[in-house]
């Protein structure tokens, strides 16, 4: 008799973080309890010491300044035990060459996740890709707690880490400033203006009768975020 296949369930965008309590590297954490009022990336990668997740984690110790600068905080996840996390990340730090990092030390959380009773609750197991290894999940909770962004990628596809950076910005800039941001968008880029409210709204838009915004037409107007502001109002020293 076949064995019925468990439902792989996630939260959603706009759904509350599910909660854990779990051991990791850097001791026990409470999630997202623990992380109130910051930004997390929360990442699980398929195993320990396997290529293209050490090529993944040197990458992302290496910018977890970048990260921590805007107020974010990296915690991975994989179905291997602490002690297999402890061994992988010294074989990291001791012997690994990627790129132009090498002596890497990775100082935040990597979750043990053996029972894989995280990686079930946020849908990190797909069985159509494998039922003994977590996808490259990444969910981006906000300080609040809320789920704000999921990206997921298979095993066989490293991550652009620079991007997973440049998406916390842009949620960022979004609830700072109340704009939105365009396909590509960095920092000093122009932002996309909300469509009006009304009809007269949208003509003293097109008129050019609203200062420093300029549109396309009268659902496309952007205007300039200048990078210096939005370091001022975000970015950590």
């Amino acid at each position: 008799m076949d064995t019925p296949e468990v439902p792989v369930t996630m939260p959603r965008i706009g759904d509350p973080a599910p909660a854990f309590t779990a051991r990791t590297t850097q001791g026990d954490i409470s999630f997202p309890g623990d992380y109130a009022g910051e930004w997390v990336i929360l990442f699980s990668h398929p195993a320990d010491f396997t290529p293209v997740c050490t090529s993944e984690f040197m990458t992302f110790a290496s910018m977890e300044g970048d990260f921590r600068r805007y107020n974010t905080r990296l915690v991975g996840l994989s179905v291997d035990g602490l002690y297999c996390h402890i061994a992988w990340l010294r074989t990291i730090q001791e012997k690994m060459v990627y790129r132009d990092l090498k002596n890497v030390e990775v100082t935040f959380p990597l979750i043990d996740d053996v029972s894989m009773d995280v990686a079930r609750r946020y849908g990190m197991i797909m069985p159509g890709e494998a039922t003994t290894q977590a996808v490259r999940a990444v969910f981006v909770v906000d300080p609040a707690g809320v789920v704000r962004a999921i990206v997921y990628y298979p095993l066989s596809l490293g991550r652009n880490v620079a991007e997973l950076l440049r998406m916390v910005v842009a949620l960022q800039t979004a609830d700072e400033f109340g704009v939105a941001t365009p396909a590509d968008w960095l920092p000093g880029e122009p932002v996309i203006v909300p469509p009006p409210g009304s009809c007269g709204t949208a003509k003293e838009r097109m008129d050019g009768e609203v200062e420093g915004v300029e549109c396309v037409d009268w659902f496309f107007c952007t205007k300039d975020l200048p990078e210096t502001l939005i370091e001022e109002r975000l970015a950590r020293s």
